[in-house]
């Protein structure tokens, strides 16, 4: 909980530095840095500073999902068709509201290609705002929330991985195949250094997958995935504190660094358009397919939380950060203009989303503590 707090704190904190810097007489230099050469010829490598944090460093971040996946899948929430019914079910809501209120305001040209910005829940920052402000919640809530969170991320991925793919190379695909087989034999005969092994595998998967054509992001998802599920945990526990400290508030940094766009007559449709899917969309998807899931599971499956319990959570995972921010690069890219508005609907709509999921949560935490007391004071003098 702690280590969620920080993390939650730390990416804050990074996206209002970089919008500052980006901003002020120091902008220049900012975005001198995020274009610096980083390329290697010889591996037909183009990188600059800023895509070494946004393709390189963001799949550590992604090594941690898929971990987190990979965990959940094979002994979580989502292991089990009951016990996942209700938070796919509002995750489906959660992806397909934000997605249509987005397109509500952005229904023809360049501007639809930004649907699945709203649809992205930043796990970091939602799950350290949960810790801050919902103490007193019952514990399912934040399971709930992370498995809500997961499911998102592999929408995300998957998004990422089909919508975003620029054409894919047949050899380097094979490659990447090629790379994770072999990982998996030579993890099962444990004959390698560990630590040694997933280094070279993370280096070379994301190597083929960046020279794919598929975002280079989705190497560490698959890293994720073929690394046993008892040692899932372990590992996820070693990366997290670098991805929440170092990984997230470096690439929040560096995204959320833009020059405010001037809007010049009517507000730009893709700045409202994400600023209102990410906390409305998320709302209501997420509350309405989690209250009707909730009330049609079976009873095993069914969770301790109310209505406005299931709000603050959709309120959270309107947090878009992260994700959307990489999809906001993607969805528009080679558009500054698009990338720029679209970023500051994603920090705008993330605040939004925060603040009142901060709020919600922290009213609901004290309900259900009280609630607690009451029916333990209730026991006593039965007693």
């Amino acid at each position: 909980m702690k280590s969620e707090r920080s993390a939650a704190i730390a990416l804050m904190a990074a996206a209002i530095i970089g919008l500052i810097v980006a901003n002020s007489p120091l902008g220049p230099g900012l975005f001198a840095a995020k274009d610096f050469d980083l390329s290697i010829d010889f591996l037909n490598l183009n990188l600059s500073l800023e895509m070494l944090v946004s393709d390189l460093f963001l799949a550590v971040f992604f090594l941690v999902a898929g971990l987190e996946l990979k965990y959940e899948l094979t002994s979580g929430m989502l292991s089990k068709a009951s016990t996942a019914f209700v938070p796919v079910l509002a995750g489906i809501g959660g992806i397909a509201v934000p997605a249509s209120v987005y397109l509500v305001f952005n229904s023809s040209g360049d501007y639809v290609n930004g649907w699945p910005i709203p649809t992205a829940t930043d796990i970091a920052f939602a799950l350290g705002v949960l810790a801050i402000f919902g103490r007193g919640l019952p514990r399912s809530a934040r399971i709930f929330l992370l498995a809500l969170a997961i499911f998102d991320d592999l929408v995300a991925i998957s998004i990422i991985a089909i919508f975003f793919t620029e054409d894919a190379q047949p050899f380097w695909l094979l490659a990447t195949a090629a790379i994770a087989a072999a990982h998996i034999y030579a993890e099962r005969k444990n004959k390698l250094p560990i630590n040694l092994l997933r280094t070279v595998t993370f280096i070379l998967l994301w190597y083929t997958v960046f020279q794919s054509g598929i975002h280079a992001t989705v190497a560490g998802v698959i890293l994720g995935l073929i690394i046993p599920s008892k040692k899932t945990h372990a590992l996820t526990k070693k990366l997290q504190p670098w991805t929440s400290t170092v990984v997230l508030p470096l690439f929040a940094f560096f995204s959320v660094g833009i020059l405010l766009p001037k809007f010049e007559g009517d507000t730009s449709s893709v700045f409202l358009g994400i600023m209102i899917a990410l906390p409305l969309g998320k709302m209501v998807g997420i509350t309405a397919f989690g209250v009707l899931g909730n009330a049609i599971a079976r009873k095993e499956a069914k969770l301790d939380l109310e209505p406005l319990d299931f709000m603050a959570i959709s309120l959270l995972a309107g947090v878009g950060f992260t994700v959307s921010l990489l999809m906001t690069k993607l969805a528009f890219k080679g558009n500054e203009e698009l990338i720029s508005e679209g970023t500051l609907g994603v920090v705008l709509g993330s605040l939004i989303a925060m603040t009142l999921g901060a709020a919600l949560s922290q009213y609901r935490g004290r309900y259900h503590m009280r609630k607690r007391r009451l029916e333990k004071q209730a026991q006593q003098d039965k007693s």
